[in-house]
C-alpha cells in the first residue's frame, strides 16, 4: 500500500511528528467505530471527518470522536450560518479529493474552514484519516489545527 497521500505530503511538509497506522477492512465496513477496534485504539481518540454546507460554495470541515453524532444547530452557530446539513455523498469526492472513508481534514482540494470538537483538547494525540480507506495518521490535536487552519468548538451532541 503507498502511504504517499496528500495528507501524509502535506504533514511531511510542515515537519510534523506523526505515525502512520495502517488496517485492513473486509466488507463495506468503513464506520469509525469498526476501524477504531480494527486498529487497538479507544473510539475517544479516532476522529472522523465530516463534511457540512450551508449551499453552494459554503463547506465547512468537521472533525468529531467517531462514537459521537455532529451537532448540525451548534455547528451552523459555530460558523455563522443559519442552516448546515451534510454535504451529499456524491460531492464528496470533487469537494475534497478524498472518498468516503478515506476523507482527511488534511490535504483537501482546497483549504476549508475547519473545526474539531473540544473533546480534543486534552488529549496527547488523536487519530484522523490518512486520506485513504485503511491508512490513519495518529498527530496531536495541536498540530492538526495548525495543518488545517482549524479552530476548536463542541460540536457533537451531547
Amino acid at each position: 500500500m503507498s502511504k504517499k497521500t496528500n495528507a501524509v505530503r502535506k504533514i511531511e511538509q510542515q515537519k510534523i511528528t506523526f505515525e502512520l497506522i495502517e488496517y485492513e477492512l473486509t466488507g463495506e465496513e468503513l464506520d469509525g467505530v469498526t476501524v477504531a477496534d480494527k486498529i487497538g485504539y479507544p473510539v475517544f481518540v479516532v476522529y472522523k471527518t465530516l463534511l457540512v454546507t450551508a449551499g453552494t460554495n459554503k463547506h465547512y470541515v468537521c472533525i468529531i470522536p467517531v462514537h459521537n453524532e455532529l451537532n448540525l444547530k451548534e455547528v451552523a452557530k459555530v460558523v455563522g450560518e443559519k442552516k448546515v446539513e451534510l454535504l451529499p455523498l456524491k460531492e464528496l469526492q470533487s469537494t475534497t479529493g478524498y472518498i468516503r472513508g478515506g476523507c482527511s481534514p488534511i490535504g483537501m482540494k482546497k483549504l476549508l474552514p475547519t473545526w474539531i470538537d473540544a473533546s480534543a483538547e486534552g488529549l496527547d494525540f488523536i487519530l484522523v484519516s490518512g486520506g485513504k480507506i485503511g491508512l490513519q495518521v495518529k498527530l496531536n490535536p495541536h498540530d492538526l489545527l495548525q495543518l488545517t487552519n482549524g479552530r476548536i468548538a463542541t460540536i457533537i451532541k451531547m
